[in-house]
């Protein structure tokens, strides 16, 4: 536990570092401490040091544990960072604070059926398939314009912006210039890039959002 707080500790440094070495305030990227596959005992030591910023993969795996930590740390937020059925919709509303894998209109219409039964509005971004990546999810770049004016205006979502998971075996930098490039011409504030190997890269490319897991936690 006590290495866990250590190398949590050592990210939030090291995000602090790059956001100075590229001339952005510091405090400006969120840390979101991906916990898949961690139980509650894992996650307490990074909670009670104050960390409030969570993701999961699985809708049905978090289920399992953030209900009762929410109760307990009301303040926390919780972001669903895999991929979402749309007959997952109603839990996943339900549960999380932010949906960062909007990938498709299916799942899109069955978030706005939802967010208008529940009165519940996670705040919402689209994934990009950046590598057009057949075996990944995520809109094609090219689409990703129309996807979200449609999101806003078929479907009434209000979408803040844009993740992406760069193919692992290419530089990520052009992966993150180019969502950066699309959220600036959607107007979307908000960008989500960056994993545990490749998030300084994304904070000097102007990440709102890094994705740290097993940097933190260590391997699953």
């Amino acid at each position: 536990m006590a290495k866990t707080l250590e190398h949590y500790q050592d990210i939030v440094r090291r995000i602090g570092e790059a956001e100075r070495t590229s001339g952005r305030k510091v405090g400006s990227t969120q840390l979101v401490a991906v916990t898949k596959t961690f139980d509650a005992d894992a996650i307490l030591p990074v909670i009670e040091a104050g960390h409030r910023v969570f993701g999961e993969n699985r809708v049905q795996e978090a289920q399992g544990k953030w209900p009762a930590l929410k109760e307990r740390f009301p303040d926390i937020e919780l972001h669903l960072i895999g991929p979402l059925q749309s007959n997952k919709a109603g839990d996943a509303v339900a549960l999380f604070d932010v949906i960062e894998t909007i990938d498709r209109e299916k799942i899109a219409a069955s978030l706005a059926r939802e967010i208008g039964k529940q009165g519940r509005h996670p705040r919402l971004l689209i994934q990009v398939n950046t590598g057009e990546e057949p075996q990944k999810a995520g809109i094609a770049p090219g689409e990703t314009l129309a996807f979200a004016e449609r999101c806003r205006k078929e479907h009434g979502l209000e979408i803040e912006g844009l993740m992406c998971i760069p193919p692992f075996d290419e530089n990520p930098g052009p992966h993150f210039a180019l969502l950066a490039k699309l959220a600036k011409e959607a107007g979307l504030k908000t960008l989500s890039m960056g994993m545990s190997g490749d998030f300084e890269t994304a904070v000097e490319m102007g990440a709102t959002h890094v994705r740290v897991g097993s940097a933190i936690f260590g391997q699953r």
